[in-house]
């Protein structure tokens, strides 16, 4: 009969330090089994699971755990290298820890390459880069480029099949992101004139205030306040009908329908541009990056620009 061959493992003490380590970290992973159990996993529960592991499965437990490690706790990893599999896990680890320069470009080119695979989708996708997507994620970028050469009422009108909620619903995020506008003007120092919006309260009050103290002094308190009241009522109509001639007070000079596409080309690239260069801070990267998914996207893409450059020097 063949001899038994013993499976290596991590000393106790080496196993014990990691998986004692791991259990008082809050956001670690455990299979939905364990988690959906009566109250949570207390640190004792966590250590004997993570440990049972580790004498088990090491591989496993690197694929799922590795990321959270350090150097000197993978090192003790080294007296499993006879597993194929421990092998490749403590390979891609240490490519992630400490990669060598050619690990980096690597890395480096991979990483544009499927950000510029998810682009493509979102492009063509269609909702991602259209023009209320982009406003409503950067408001002042699109004022300066498009915004303020459009007409501010239209945002405010019902429009056709809209319910009269969903009209106000709307018009409250137009109020929002007309106040993110007003805030970064305030904040880059552009004068009030300028400011995006409606006049301010205060400056309506003093309209209302001259408007009554052109009444009769004369006439009676209860006259009086009728007539107040009036005199509001025609302020707060003139203010919204108003407003038409309000936006054109701060609409730039009116240019053709060629340039404002021009215009709205470049806010497109640039919105564009900060995705693949890790700025557009409504996107997890993280995901991003490691979607191995995307690959099979741009390698498609290499594939058909080569055939096409063949059959083009064909």
């Amino acid at each position: 009969m063949g001899e038994k061959v013993e499976r290596k493992r991590l000393s106790s003490e080496a196993a014990g330090k990691i998986c004692g380590r791991l259990c008082l970290l809050d956001d670690l992973y455990f299979p939905n089994a364990i988690s959906r159990q009566d109250g949570p996993i207390d640190p004792t529960q966590r250590r004997d699971i993570l440990l049972d592991l580790l004498s088990s499965d090491a591989a496993v437990f690197l694929e799922r755990y590795g990321l959270r490690l350090n150097n000197e706790e993978l090192a003790e990893f080294e007296c499993l290298r006879g597993d194929y599999e421990v092998n490749w896990h403590l390979k891609q680890l240490r490519s992630a820890i400490s990669p060598t320069l050619e690990e980096k470009h690597l890395r480096s080119v991979t990483v544009k390459n499927r950000r510029r695979a998810f682009l493509d989708k979102l492009i063509h996708d269609g909702q991602y880069f259209s023009e209320d997507a982009m406003r409503e994620r950067e408001p002042y970028l699109h004022h300066e480029y498009v915004g303020k050469f459009q007409d501010p009422v239209g945002r405010g009108m019902s429009r056709p099949g809209e319910r009269w909620s969903e009209t106000l619903m709307r018009r409250a995020e137009e109020n929002i992101i007309t106040a993110e506008i007003r805030k970064e003007q305030e904040r880059l120092g552009v004068p009030k004139k300028d400011w995006v919006g409606p006049k301010e309260e205060e400056e309506v009050e003093e309209e209302e205030e001259e408007e009554e103290e052109e009444s009769d002094e004369e006439m009676e308190v209860d006259k009086g306040r009728v007539a107040s009241a009036s005199v509001k009522l025609q302020v707060d109509e003139e203010a919204c009908n108003s407003s038409a001639s309000a936006g054109e007070e701060h609409l730039e000079e009116e240019i053709s329908a060629v340039e404002m596409q021009d215009r709205m080309d470049q806010f497109t690239r640039i919105m564009q541009q900060k995705l693949l260069s890790g700025e557009d801070t409504h996107l997890d990267y993280t995901k991003i990056d490691d979607d191995v998914t995307l690959d099979d996207h741009w390698m498609k893409e290499v594939t058909y620009d080569a055939e096409e450059k063949y059959f083009a020097e064909d």
